[in-house]
């Protein structure tokens, strides 16, 4: 009955995200599923993607959880209204934390730039 889910954004559905917007954005899709998990673009396109699909109140047991990471990432970018330069600048947002994350936690080992 339940999927197996994570409790945010997984890494492994972005690959799966590529051809629901335009060129923008399966050029950032096709950067980022190159570099490793730990690197300050992954890290900061899930982020984005957390935000966006409100994976932090998630409850396990609701319906969308139950279709699992994937389908609500999917239903989500069907249903954005904005463009691929508004999700490009989400994107930018969101590494623009992780990099003050990562200078100010070089320990944690995110590759930056």
């Amino acid at each position: 009955m339940y999927t197996n889910n994570e409790i945010l954004f997984p890494h492994h559905v972005i690959p799966s995200l590529r051809k629901l917007r335009g060129a923008e954005w399966q050029a950032l899709i096709d950067r980022i599923v190159k570099l490793p998990e730990t690197h300050e673009e992954t890290l900061a396109f899930m982020m984005m993607m957390i935000k966006l699909d409100g994976c932090m109140a998630c409850e396990t047991d609701s319906y969308r959880a139950m279709r699992g990471c994937a389908a609500c990432a999917i239903q989500t970018l069907r249903r954005y209204k904005g463009d691929d330069a508004e999700l490009i600048s989400q994107f930018n947002a969101a590494l623009e934390e992780v990099r003050k994350f990562a200078d100010t936690h070089p320990a944690i080992g995110i590759v930056t730039r």
